[in-house]
């Protein structure tokens, strides 16, 4: 009874796989070349690989010089916000330096009472 229904089973793999057709696909990629036997084969052969390691190196470039402008565009960024900083950091330095002359003179002076 189990090899009957393994068997069922089987077959409706097969009628399901009947019933949609394969394609087989070309997939880009480097090609083993040394085993075509004719010249034009093997030249088209090496001919695929070349396109295939140009368009590679192509997509590679163009990913990589985007990486270094989003790099630069944020370097650019930052030292804006660099300089912006280090403005604010001057300003505050000099009220402080203000800030500390005013008390000094403060506590340099004579008191009021005492000119009385």
């Amino acid at each position: 009874m189990l090899l009957r229904s393994a068997g069922v089973c089987f077959a409706m793999v097969l009628a399901t796989l009947a019933i949609v057709p394969v394609r087989a696909q070309d997939v880009p990629g480097i090609e083993i070349c040394t085993v075509e036997k004719t010249m034009e084969r093997r030249t088209s052969c090496l001919q695929s690989n070349v396109d295939f390691l140009q368009k590679t190196i192509t997509k590679l470039n163009l990913d990589h010089q985007q990486k270094l402008d989003a790099a630069g565009r944020q370097i650019d960024a930052l030292k804006t916000t660099v300089a912006g900083l280090q403005k604010t950091l001057g300003d505050l330095q000099a009220a402080q330096a203000k800030i500390a002359e005013d008390v000094k003179k403060k506590q340099d002076a004579p008191p009021k009472d005492a000119a009385k």
